[in-house]
């Protein structure tokens, strides 16, 4: 069994061929998830078992370095022995058995792998901000709360950069998964949303903190690594702040939610394994959307919706289903971000304009403008107020986005921009 089999959640039975045109609940849907009083809910489908079970040996003596006591039995546990071999081969991954495998893959000491994942401290964990691998920094939210930057340093970020390229970009996504993905982007999260009567946006809160340790353990036993390796992998790919940490003084709760082993924002890793983490979210939505003739798109957080006047005959009962999946995926919805947004008003999508075509809003456009044009006329140093050490580059990078959803406004600026003397 593979990855998607492992992930395979409580999918939502549904039948994709059911005709929603002229219904505002679709047919599918009116016997299964409406009750008696007209409440939407969600059919359960049963979770698929690994077929092959856990497997635990207790012995005397230590089976390889670092293996954990068995308490309180007493001994050694060998959590080494449950690989699938045939999973790893069909994803193309490396053969791990051991810390000391995992050490040379990574080449570095095995000492200094057990150091970077803090097992020689209490807990697992950093006692203070010093002796962790990662550097924190709070950033305000600007609808209010914090949000925890933690960039992990040089040794433990080159081990992370290894093991996106060699693993986890080796394991496919969803096709409704847009962000942080080699042929993806804000423009192709935007494009099904085209030309829709109405576009229904949900935000997930504190999306890389929900993702706990025990999650990304289990990724990576999806992928076929035993218990051991998929430990060490889970800690070095995740983080828990010390406890000695401080916080901003007018927000004590935005410390919480980094107390568990998280996702760390800022870390090479987070992304793509955030997207593993949300395959089944990703599935059950989409498959929902489909039964409501609707179209799904996520990127990262950001979940979009869009579809004709059936679909938004049927908001009432599709956003409480969207809403109890995400809860039943172990996510959270950010409620004051939910968006309804109908073709009488601007429908974005990541910041890309969908109404008729895919296009950058006007505001957008009018201040890029202005800046291009002081540029010529007084100089681009008066321009850069947040002081870009490379402005001409920044500048570029922005002219090409709106170049991208707009050629005619694109070369507007670029003609500008060739006008400045740098």
């Amino acid at each position: 069994m593979g990855l998607f089999d492992f992930l395979f959640g409580w999918l939502f039975r549904s039948s994709s061929d059911a005709s929603v045109a002229d219904s505002v609940v679709p047919a599918a849907l009116t016997k299964s998830v409406v009750d008696k009083r007209g409440r939407a809910k969600l059919v359960p489908l049963r979770y698929q078992q690994l077929r092959q079970p856990l497997v635990r040996q207790t012995i005397a003596e230590s089976p390889y370095a670092f293996a954990r006591l068995a308490i309180p039995d007493g001994g050694y546990q060998d959590l080494s022995s449950d690989s699938r071999h045939q999973l790893l081969d069909d994803w193309q991954l490396p053969r791990l058995e051991t810390p000391a495998d995992l050490a040379m893959w990574l080449q570095i000491p095995l000492g200094q792998l057990a150091w970077l994942i803090h097992r020689f401290h209490d807990g697992d964990r950093p006692p203070n901000e010093r002796e962790s691998h990662y550097r924190y920094h709070w950033i305000k939210k600007r609808r209010g709360g914090y949000r925890l930057i933690e960039a992990p340093k040089p040794i433990l970020h080159k081990a992370q950069s290894q093991l996106l390229e060699q693993i986890l970009n080796r394991v496919p996504l969803h096709v409704a998964c847009q962000g942080f993905t080699t042929g993806r982007s804000i423009v192709t999260n935007a494009k099904p949303h085209v030309g829709q009567t109405v576009v229904l946006k949900f935000d997930l809160e504190n999306f890389y903190p929900n993702v706990t340790f025990s999650r990304v353990v289990a990724l990576f036993r999806g992928l076929g690594y035993n218990r051991e390796i998929s430990t060490w992998l889970g800690r070095l790919a995740t983080s828990c702040v010390p406890s000695t940490m401080g916080f901003p003084k007018d927000s004590a709760g935005a410390f919480v939610p980094y107390l568990r082993r998280h996702l760390p924002q800022g870390a090479p890793t987070s992304p793509m394994l955030a997207n593993l983490a949300a395959f089944s979210l990703d599935i059950r939505l989409f498959g929902l959307a489909r039964s409501f003739g609707a179209n799904y798109t996520r990127y990262a957080d950001d979940l979009t919706f869009s579809g004709p006047a059936s679909f938004e005959r049927g908001l009432k009962i599709f956003i409480p289903l969207v809403t109890q999946v995400i809860r039943d995926e172990r996510f959270r919805v950010h409620k004051q971000k939910r968006k309804i947004l109908r073709q009488n008003s601007r429908q974005t999508v990541t910041g890309v304009v969908v109404n008729q075509n895919i296009n950058i809003s006007r505001q957008q456009y009018d201040s890029l403008k202005a800046i291009l044009t002081n540029c010529v006329r007084h100089g681009p140093a008066t321009q850069n107020r947040l002081q870009h050490p490379d402005f001409a580059s920044h500048l570029r990078g922005k002219i090409a986005y709106v170049q991208q959803l707009n050629p005619s406004r694109g070369s507007r600026l670029w003609t500008l921009f060739n006008q400045i003397r740098w």
